[in-house]
């Protein structure tokens, strides 16, 4: 195949639906870790690695519209 088909499988569907959700848990679960997380360098990188996550986020539903 050298071009992607425009359409999207159920398997290829059920594959980003499960992506998204893990994405969407990661970025609940390090939101709560900054909210509790009281050492400043911890907090730097938890802060950095929320903001890339919701960006590949944005991203990804861009992708999907």
């Amino acid at each position: 195949m050298k071009s992607v088909p425009n359409i999207i499988s159920s398997k290829d569907l059920s594959y980003i639906e499960d992506m998204l959700n893990w994405k969407f848990i990661l970025i609940k679960k390090i939101n709560n870790y900054i909210e509790i997380t009281e050492d400043n360098d911890i907090k730097k990188v938890l802060v950095e690695s929320y903001e890339n996550l919701l960006d590949n986020f944005d991203e990804l539903m861009q992708i999907l519209k």
